[in-house]
């Protein structure tokens, strides 16, 4: 006799879902901290982040402090983005709302925590309730939402997973 198939609770963007990627890095978090608060260090991992700049005269990460982002996608097309960092407690967190802070398209963050063996450090997209891309998609397939959801979910944590493993310096 086979097992019931476990229930999936349906991805809707009313409810804000998230997807995370978690790995144990063999290296101290001040270090980690280092590279991720390089608003940089993403674009050299990802298929869809281009790169960034911080405005208004910021140099690194600070709440309030903001950065434009250049993304590319095959289903998007190209765009940029303002992003607002909205927790910054070195070397433990750093948060970033894309788009209004009050309203956002998405966040994206790390979060990192000391491990014996090393920093265990996590990376978070979150969707927000914010206009993007994807609710545009959404517009147009509505029956869709939670498998055009889980798709993004799944190309994000690609580079997720490419970003936390260049961090290891056991993957070099």
């Amino acid at each position: 006799m086979t097992e019931p198939a476990e229930e999936q609770t349906p991805l809707r963007v009313a409810d804000c879902p998230s997807t995370s990627v978690t790995r144990l890095v063999g290296r101290p978090a001040e270090e980690i901290w280092a590279l991720i608060s390089d608003i940089e260090f993403p674009a050299a991992h990802s298929r869809e982040f281009l790169g960034a700049e911080w405005l208004d005269g910021a140099s690194g990460p600070a709440v309030g402090a903001r950065f434009l982002g250049r993304n590319r996608n095959e289903h998007f097309g190209e765009w940029e983005t303002t992003s607002t960092i909205v927790e910054c407690e070195p070397p433990l967190r750093l948060t970033w709302a894309v788009g209004d802070p009050e309203v956002p398209l998405a966040w994206w963050g790390f979060t990192l925590g000391e491990s014996p063996n090393g920093t265990t450090v996590t990376q978070t997209y979150r969707i927000g309730l914010g206009r993007s891309g994807l609710t545009a998609a959404l517009e147009r397939m509505p029956d869709r939402e939670h498998d055009i959801i889980a798709r993004r979910f799944a190309d994000q944590r690609v580079d997720m997973e490419r970003n936390l493993a260049a961090l290891d310096p056991a993957a070099d």
